[in-house]
């Protein structure tokens, strides 16, 4: 098999676009698609548009209808969870929102069909969306499709959500499937959206254990997200024993993310990869669909997580230095839009944020050991 992961990816993704002043910035993929080509990456797939039936696996079809609508005439009033500040509408939101769907679910089947080990879909991670409503700059949950897709496969799936606000869209589409279980390390919900994602949200009656939280606290840094996922991940995956990772990479955790309040570095990002990358190959036989998320830090961090997502998939050392040319072609856009300077180095230095209080990285630590147990106890009970 090809050692190179496939990027999924086209320039119609850049039409999933809530408009100019919207956090969720399409401009994002300039410099993040360059600097993945940067680092190496030359194996790439245009994404689909996918099928309402590929969508109803999840989706309601009145839902899909309203999208629809919305899609056709944007001016009508708000409806399920569509017109509002976080997705407002627009003319051919389905067919943009569907491509991210497509792009996804076909993810899962150049993996099945033994085209790649290991696929990235950067456009991809909307996590919030629900069966009936879009929430959180999501329409439809695309990265739930992919679950859906390697389960219906026949897959046990594990889904590893790295963003900083909870995966509640996933979770809550899994919620009785015991074959998915799904883990979301974020900020807790007392301090951010959708204010979700407690350790007592354990999974349904059919599938008690299935949903693991692990909620850290405001302005926790690299030691204690690193020593939450370490605790937790390799413990989850020998006791699930998963045969298919999906994963969910939104940067909005970094220190400089303006919509949220934890402190974590690219380092942390470096890590987490890696992590990820020994659980496809000792559980899934290197079955790995890695999807985006969120990130609003445009250039100096969506470009780098996404490299770093694709190098620990290529199973390449991480350069020392950005591209040059990557710098010098984006650094007036950048400054333009207040993210500027751009890194020179790939991984943060160690002093980027105000390292943690101890009894910070122990609460965090105790949060995942705590989930853990939990866990263990409900899937083995």
């Amino acid at each position: 098999m090809t050692a190179e992961p496939i990027v999924v990816w086209s320039e119609a993704i850049t039409e999933y676009d809530f408009g100019p002043s919207h956090p969720l910035t399409p401009r994002r993929f300039g410099p993040g698609i360059e600097l993945m080509r940067g680092v190496g990456a030359t194996r790439f797939l245009e994404p689909p548009i996918a099928t309402d039936e590929e969508l109803r696996r999840l989706h309601q079809a009145r839902y899909i209808r309203q999208v629809r609508s919305f899609s056709d005439d944007a001016w009508q009033p708000a409806a399920m969870g569509i017109g509002t500040a976080d997705c407002p509408s627009f003319h051919g939101m389905h067919e943009a929102s569907a491509r991210v769907a497509g792009g996804s679910i076909t993810s899962v089947r150049q993996v099945l069909a033994g085209a790649a080990d290991h696929v990235f879909d950067p456009g991809g991670g909307l996590h919030h969306a629900m069966a009936d409503r879009a929430s959180g700059f999501c329409i439809y949950n695309d990265v739930a499709l992919a679950v859906a897709e390697a389960r219906d496969a026949g897959h046990r799936v594990l889904y590893v959500d790295l963003d900083v606000h909870h995966g509640d869209g996933t979770q809550a589409l899994f919620w009785d499937d015991p074959q998915v279980l799904t883990l979301s390390i974020h900020e807790t919900g007392r301090s951010l959206f959708p204010g979700t994602g407690d350790l007592d949200e354990a999974g349904g009656p059919d599938a008690r254990g299935s949903a693991v939280n692990v909620p850290l606290e405001a302005y926790t840094g690299d030691t204690g997200w690193l020593a939450a996922l370490d605790t937790v991940l390799p413990a989850l995956a020998e006791t699930f024993q998963p045969t298919f990772l999906v994963t969910q990479h939104g940067c909005d955790s970094h220190a400089f993310d303006p919509l949220a309040h934890l402190r974590i570095t690219t380092r942390a990002y470096a890590r987490a990869t890696r992590l990820l990358d020994q659980v496809a190959h000792t559980w899934c036989e290197g079955r790995w669909v890695a999807t985006g998320g969120g990130g609003y830090d445009a250039y100096r961090v969506v470009p780098r997580s996404w490299a770093l997502v694709w190098l620990a998939q290529a199973h390449r050392e991480i350069p020392d230095e950005t591209p040059l040319a990557w710098r010098e072609r984006w650094t007036d856009e950048a400054t333009r839009f207040g993210q500027s300077p751009l890194p020179v180095q790939l991984l943060d230095p160690p002093d980027l944020a105000a390292r943690e209080r101890p009894e910070v990285v122990d609460r965090a630590r105790r949060t995942a050991e705590r989930a853990l147990e939990q866990t263990t106890r409900l899937l083995e009970g």
